[in-house]
């Protein structure tokens, strides 16, 4: 597991599989709607910080939706 840090944890990767990568994300206090894309792990119940993630199987599917998650945990730690 790879931590990306800010003040705290605010996305990790993880390898799943051998073909396969989860970019998780700290989203605890994201209020909007999650795209289908985007998986509850079920973190908050459990207090862990990562509470979503994105299965990726290839550098093609790290896209203009993937940046945009990164950069909203990132700016969620801030607070």
């Amino acid at each position: 597991m790879v931590p990306l840090n800010r003040e705290h944890v605010f996305a990790q990767i993880k390898p799943t599989t051998n073909t396969r990568i989860d970019l998780g994300f700290a989203l605890t206090h994201y209020k909007g709607k999650m795209p289908k894309r985007i998986i509850d792990t079920g973190g908050l119940a459990e207090k862990d910080r990562i509470t979503h993630r994105i299965e990726l199987n290839s550098v093609n599917e790290i896209d203009a939706e993937v940046k945009k998650w990164l950069r909203t945990a990132y700016g969620l730690d801030a607070k």
